[in-house]
C-alpha cells in the first residue's frame, strides 16, 4: 500500500465515512489473563467513545511507509488450508460475530505479543464501498464496483494515570486524584487484506509497528505468518556495512559525504511520489558511481550489496538516509551539519594529522552564548584567531 491508498482508508474513520460494522475487545492484563472482553456494534457506541476510537484507527494507519508501516505478503504456505491466512480470512468472512474464532484470535494474540504490562486489543469489521475514479482522479460515488471488507487490529497499552491532586468543583476545594487505567494510542496492528490498486489484494496485508526497532518478529510470523520485511533500523545499519565494506579502511569523508548527497536529492524529487523510493542492487551502484567512488572500489560492490543485504534486496532511501541531519563523531566530540551545508566542512592534513577543518566567520555560540572571533593579521600574512569575545 502507498501513501495514498493509506490516506484513503484512513479518512473513513470518521462519523461522516464510518463504514465499520462491529468492535469487539479485549483488555489483558500483566499476567497474560482476559480481564474483560465485549463486541458491540460500532453505531450503538455513545458519540463521545467513537471520536476517541477514530483516533486509535487513524494513529494505527500513521507514520511511514517503510518504516512504521511495512508491507507484508503471506508466503504460499501461509495460504494453504490451515494457515494464517485462511485464519485470518474465516475471521474477516465471520464479520467478528463467531465467538470461538475470536477467542481463537486473542489466545494467538497473547501468546506472541511480548508486553510486561496492561494492554487492550482492539478489532474491528469495516466495509468499504470503493467510489470509482474518473480520469482526472475525481471520485465518483455512483460507480462503485467493489466493496473492501477488512479488519483492522489495534493493540493499546493501558497505563495508570500519574498521582497528583485536582480541583472538586462539586465540594470546592482541591484534592487527591483518583488513578486511573489510560488505554494510549496503539503499540502494533495490522490491517487485513491489504488495499492495494484501490482494490482487496488477499495476498497482502499492512503492519503497524510505533518503534521500527520493535517489529515483535513472532507475532508476525505466529498470528500473521506473513514475510517480514527488513526493519528500517537494519536497513540503514545494512547500508552502512555496505559502504565500509566498499570503501575499505581509506574511506574518506568527502565521499560518504557525497553518497548522502546524492541520496538526499533523490529523496527530495521523488518526495511528492505515492510509492516510497526503493533502491535495489542496480540503482545502489549507480549513486556510488555518481558520488565518485572510485572504479577500482566499485570492482567489489556487487559482492558486498549481496553478502550485507542479498542479492535481490532493496533499501528504501528515507530509510538510510537522514534528510535532517548530518552527524560526524569521534570517541570525543559529535558536530552536527545542516544536511544542505556539510560542504562547510572538509578533511586536511595539517602537521602530519587529519583534521576537520570549519569556517567560523559567521555567527557563533557557545553553550548558549553569542560570541565573534577576533581575527589579527600576523606578519605572515594569514589570519589568525586570536580571541572569542562574549557580545
Amino acid at each position: 500500500m502507498n501513501k495514498k491508498e493509506i490516506l484513503e482508508i484512513r479518512k473513513q474513520f470518521t462519523p461522516a465515512n464510518c463504514a465499520i460494522t462491529r468492535i469487539c475487545g479485549c483488555y489483558v492484563d500483566h499476567e497474560k489473563n482476559k480481564k474483560l472482553e465485549s463486541k458491540d456494534a460500532f453505531l450503538s457506541l455513545p458519540e463521545e467513545e467513537t471520536f476517541k476510537y477514530f483516533d486509535i484507527f487513524k494513529k494505527t494507519l500513521s507514520g511511514t511507509v517503510g518504516k512504521n508501516m511495512l508491507n507484508m505478503e503471506f508466503p504460499l504456505e501461509a495460504e494453504m488450508p490451515g494457515g494464517t491466512q485462511e485464519f485470518l480470512l474465516k475471521l474477516r468472512d465471520s464479520r467478528l460475530e463467531d465467538d470461538m474464532l475470536l477467542e481463537e484470535f486473542y489466545d494467538k494474540v497473547i501468546a506472541t505479543y511480548e508486553y510486561a504490562e496492561n494492554y487492550y486489543i482492539i478489532l474491528i469489521h469495516a466495509m468499504y464501498d470503493i467510489p470509482g475514479k474518473s480520469s482526472d482522479d475525481i471520485e465518483m460515488f455512483d460507480a462503485s464496483d467493489e466493496v473492501y471488507e477488512y479488519l483492522l487490529m489495534s493493540i493499546c497499552p493501558v497505563s495508570l494515570s500519574k498521582a497528583g491532586l485536582y480541583y472538586n468543583a462539586q465540594d470546592n476545594r482541591i484534592e487527591d486524584r483518583v488513578r486511573d487505567w489510560i488505554v494510549d494510542m496503539p503499540d502494533k496492528g495490522f490491517l487485513f487484506p491489504a488495499f492495494n490498486d484501490r482494490s482487496t489484494d488477499l495476498h497482502s496485508m499492512l503492519y503497524y509497528t510505533k518503534k521500527s526497532s520493535e517489529l515483535q518478529p513472532e507475532l508476525i510470523d505466529q498470528l500473521l505468518g506473513a514475510k517480514m520485511p527488513m526493519s528500517a533500523d537494519d536497513q540503514k545499519e545494512t547500508f552502512q556495512m555496505i559502504i565500509e565494506d566498499t570503501l575499505g579502511e581509506d574511506g574518506d569523508y568527502e565521499t560518504v559525504r557525497s553518497i548522502h548527497e546524492t541520496l538526499n536529492d533523490l529523496i527530495e524529487e521523488h518526495k511528492e511520489e505515492p510509492e516510497p523510493l526503493a533502491l535495489d542492487k542496480t540503482e545502489m551502484k549507480k549513486i556510488f558511481e555518481q558520488s565518485g567512488v572510485d572504479a577500482e572500489k566499485m570492482e567489489n560492490f556487487d559482492r558486498n550489496f549481496e553478502e550485507n543485504a542479498g542479492e535481490k534486496a532493496a533499501l528504501l532511501a528515507t530509510n538510510i538516509a537522514d534528510t535532517r541531519k548530518f552527524n560526524i563523531e569521534t570517541p570525543d566530540i559529535i558536530i552536527k551539519v545542516n544536511p544542505d551545508r556539510a560542504d562547510l566542512v572538509e578533511t586536511r592534513v595539517i602537521d602530519g594529522r587529519q583534521c576537520l577543518v570549519i569556517p567560523v566567520d559567521d555567527h557563533i555560540e557557545v553553550n548558549g552564548i553569542n560570541v565573534r572571533t577576533i581575527r589579527k593579521r600576523e606578519s605572515g600574512g594569514s589570519d589568525t584567531i586570536t580571541d572569542f569575545t562574549e557580545e
